[in-house]
Parts: C-alpha cells; sequence; structure tokens
C-alpha cells in the first residue's frame, strides 16, 4: 500500500488562466495580496490584465536544466555574469508585474538583466514581448516545443534571431539538444564537449 502512495505523481500540471475583466494596479494589489500564500503560483500584470499560472514539474525541471547548462558556458567561456531568477520585474507606471523563469544581467549589474528565459509549456494570452520591451531588456528566449525563439532589442522593438547576439559564441541549438536528454550527465557531457569543438 505505501508503495502504491510515493509511486504516484502528486505533481500537478502547468496551468493558465486569464482572469476575465480589466483590473485598475490598486485592484491587482489586493488579488495578489489575497493570493500571497499560494504555493506553486504565480501572478501576472499587463496593461490590465492578470493571469495566473501554476508551475508543474515538467516547467521546472526544463527551467533548472537550462539555468545549470548556461552557467556551464558562462564559468567555461569566463563570462562575467548575475544569474537573478525569477525576480519580479514590477512597475506601476509601466503597468506591468511578472516574472521571467531565468534572467542574468551579463558584465555587470544594470537597471535591468540583459537576458530573460521563458518556458512555455503551455501557451500563454499575454503578450509577453510588449512586457519585457517596458523594462528594456536586451534579449528574450522563449522555450516553446523543444526549441528556443530568440528576439532581440533593437530600435525598440523585438527583432527574431536565430542566434544569440549576447552570447554569439552558444550553440543554442546543442543547448536545446542538451536540455531534453534524459540524463543530466550525459547532457552535461556533451554540451561540454560541444562548447569545445
Amino acid at each position: 500500500m505505501t508503495l502504491q502512495a510515493l509511486d504516484k505523481n502528486t505533481s500537478t500540471p502547468e496551468q493558465r488562466f486569464l482572469l476575465p475583466g480589466y483590473y485598475t494596479w490598486e485592484e491587482f494589489e489586493t488579488i495578489e495580496n489575497l493570493t500571497a500564500d499560494a504555493a506553486g503560483l504565480r501572478i501576472t500584470y499587463f496593461d490590465g490584465c492578470i493571469e495566473f499560472m501554476t508551475l508543474g514539474e515538467q516547467h521546472e525541471m526544463i527551467k533548472s536544466v537550462i539555468g545549470i547548462l548556461l552557467a556551464l558556458y558562462f564559468f567555461e567561456k569566463g563570462i562575467n555574469f548575475i544569474p537573478v531568477g525569477s525576480a519580479t520585474r514590477r512597475a506601476k507606471e509601466k503597468s506591468a508585474s511578472f516574472e521571467p523563469d531565468e534572467s542574468y544581467y551579463i558584465g555587470e549589474k544594470k537597471e535591468n538583466p540583459d537576458l530573460a528565459i521563458e518556458v512555455n509549456i503551455t501557451s500563454g494570452s499575454i503578450d509577453k514581448l510588449e512586457k519585457y520591451k517596458r523594462f528594456n531588456i536586451t534579449e528574450v528566449w522563449f522555450w516553446e516545443n523543444n526549441q528556443f525563439l530568440l528576439f532581440h532589442l533593437r530600435n525598440d522593438n523585438y527583432e527574431q534571431i536565430s542566434q544569440s547576439e549576447l552570447l554569439p559564441d552558444l550553440d543554442i541549438e546543442l543547448l536545446a539538444k542538451c536540455i531534453v536528454m534524459p540524463s543530466i550527465i550525459e547532457a552535461r557531457r556533451e554540451f561540454m564537449q560541444g562548447m569545445k569543438k
């Protein structure tokens, strides 16, 4: 009986829900305070829209593996970086509050991170690039369908790019391949070998 209980998967899948209606910043703060104790719940505010998201195990696993492999890349290449994870980007005057899954200052700390990464297991409903543009984040990467979509901020608009301009030596295809490998040890080995080619 105990073994069966341990074998059951207790992780909930990622889910997104857009709250119907328009909300002021003050109403958003009230809702945020009411849900503050809800574990695993992320709340996003953008131009009056409120979105709730639960974080599933698959989401957290992919986010963590991306962070591990990027840290290996930074160390191997001798690039100074400051990982700030999912630190909230929030400003009433920008009408936005959200958390990237991973974010980094590259070089030194600035007003906002240089790179933000979002893992999308389910499709989102809030305009993701617009909220990043308001915080002047240079590059935004989306992980969707086992691949990266990269965007670089240029002339106040994001352009889709195939190769990171912040990290031009990073093999994005190799990174994506290693993220989906079943063994983190094998993924690390292949990623390190690929960097040395």
